[in-house]
C-alpha cells in the first residue's frame, strides 16, 4: 500500500473510532439517565461549565506537577484506575443483570469483571489497539455521562471555553506540550494511537520521539518548533489523536441527543437530527485537522473539532424546527 492510501486509511480509521465513540455515548444517555448517573442536580445550570472548567486547571497543574517531581507511576495509577472506573459505569447498563454479594456489598459480576479485565489489559498488555479499544468504551462512557450533565447552554458554553484554552495551551504557553511529553512514554488511555502499517506497535514504539507530530491527550496537537519541525506525512508511521478531542465533541451530541426537544431518527435510539448534524460537524473538523496534520502542520485540535459540533448542531436544530433560543437553551434566560 503507498504512502497516500495508507495515509487515507488512517485518516479514515481516526473518522471510525470518532464516530463510534459518539454513537456509544448516544445509545447510553437513556441507560445512565434510568440509573441514576447525572453528575448535577440542575443540567441547564451555565455554572456546571465554569467548574468542570476549574477542575481541568485544576487536574491539569497536578499532573505537571506530578511529572516534575518525577512520580509518573502515580498519573499511571490514576489514569488506569480511571479508566476501570468510567468503564464499570458503561458495563453495568449493558450487562445482564447479574447479582452478587460480598461483604454485605452488592454488585453486579459481568460488569466488575469487564471493568478489572480492561484495567488489567493496560497495565499488562498496552499495545494500540488495546489502548484505541479502552478509549472507546471510556470516550463514549464519559460523554454520555456528561451529556446527560450538561444541558445544551453548558455543553455549548464548555465547548467554547475548552476551544479557547486549548488554542492557548498548545499555541500560547505550550504547557500542554510538557504535559504530552510527560504522559506518552506511560501508554495510557489518554490518546487514540492511529497507525499507518499493520506492523506497527505502540509498545515497541518511543511516543515522544513523535510528539512534534501528534494531537495530545487533552485535545491540543504538539507543535513543532522552527528548529525541530514536526516530520512530513510519509516520515511518519503513526498519529496520536487525544482522547479528549472525541470526547468533548461528544459531550454536545449527547447532550443534543438529551435535551434538545427533536423526534429520535430511529425508534428506540436517541439520536436526534441536531446530534447527527453535531456529528457531521464534529467529523467535518476532524478531517480538516488530520489534512494539516498530514502536512507536517501540528494545531490544537478542539477548536476545529468543537466548532464543528457546535455549528453542526446549529445546522440541525434550526432544521428540526427549533428555535435558535431553544436551541442555545437561553430560553430561561429571556
Amino acid at each position: 500500500m503507498d504512502q497516500r492510501k495508507r495515509l487515507y486509511a488512517a485518516g479514515a480509521m481516526a473518522v471510525a473510532v470518532f464516530v463510534l465513540i459518539q454513537l456509544g455515548a448516544v445509545a447510553l444517555v437513556g441507560p445512565f439517565e434510568r440509573a441514576g448517573y447525572q453528575a448535577v442536580e440542575n443540567p441547564t445550570d451555565p455554572a456546571n461549565s465554569a467548574v468542570y472548567i476549574g477542575a481541568i486547571l485544576v487536574a491539569t497543574a497536578a499532573m505537571l506537577a506530578v511529572i516534575k517531581l518525577g512520580i509518573q507511576w502515580l498519573l499511571r495509577g490514576f489514569v488506569v484506575f480511571s479508566s476501570g472506573l468510567v468503564s464499570l459505569y458503561v458495563f453495568s447498563v449493558l450487562a445482564p443483570p447479574v447479582s452478587a454479594s460480598l461483604a454485605g456489598v452488592t454488585f453486579n459480576p459481568l460488569a466488575v469483571g469487564g471493568a478489572v479485565v480492561l484495567a488489567i489489559a493496560l497495565l499488562a498488555y498496552p499495545e494500540w489497539y488495546v489502548i484505541d479499544a479502552a478509549g472507546v468504551v471510556m470516550g463514549a462512557g464519559a460523554a454520555g455521562i456528561f451529556g446527560i450533565s450538561f444541558g445544551l447552554l453548558p455543553a455549548i458554553l464548555l465547548l467554547v471555553a475548552l476551544a479557547v484554552y486549548d488554542a492557548i495551551s498548545v499555541y500560547g504557553t505550550e504547557h500542554m506540550l510538557t504535559l504530552a511529553d510527560g504522559v506518552m512514554d506511560l501508554k495510557l488511555p489518554v490518546v487514540l494511537v492511529i497507525p499507518l502499517t499493520l506492523s506497527y506497535s505502540f509498545l515497541d514504539d518511543s511516543p515522544t520521539a513523535n510528539a512534534d507530530e501528534s494531537v495530545e491527550a487533552d485535545g491540543g496537537e504538539g507543535e513543532g518548533s522552527e528548529t525541530n519541525p514536526p516530520p512530513a506525512a510519509g516520515d511518519r508511521d503513526v498519529f496520536f489523536v487525544g482522547l479528549g478531542d472525541a470526547v468533548m465533541p461528544g459531550v454536545l451530541v449527547a447532550s443534543a441527543a438529551f435535551f434538545a426537544p427533536a423526534r429520535p431518527l430511529i425508534p428506540g435510539f436517541a439520536l436526534s437530527l441536531p446530534a447527527l448534524t453535531a456529528m457531521v460537524g464534529t467529523v467535518c473538523g476532524l478531517v480538516v485537522l488530520l489534512r494539516l496534520v498530514m502536512k507536517g502542520r501540528a494545531h490544537a485540535g478542539l477548536p476545529l473539532l468543537n466548532g464543528g459540533a457546535i455549528a453542526g448542531y446549529l445546522v440541525g436544530a434550526i432544521a428540526s424546527g427549533i428555535p435558535v433560543v431553544t436551541a442555545l437553551g437561553l430560553g430561561p434566560y429571556l
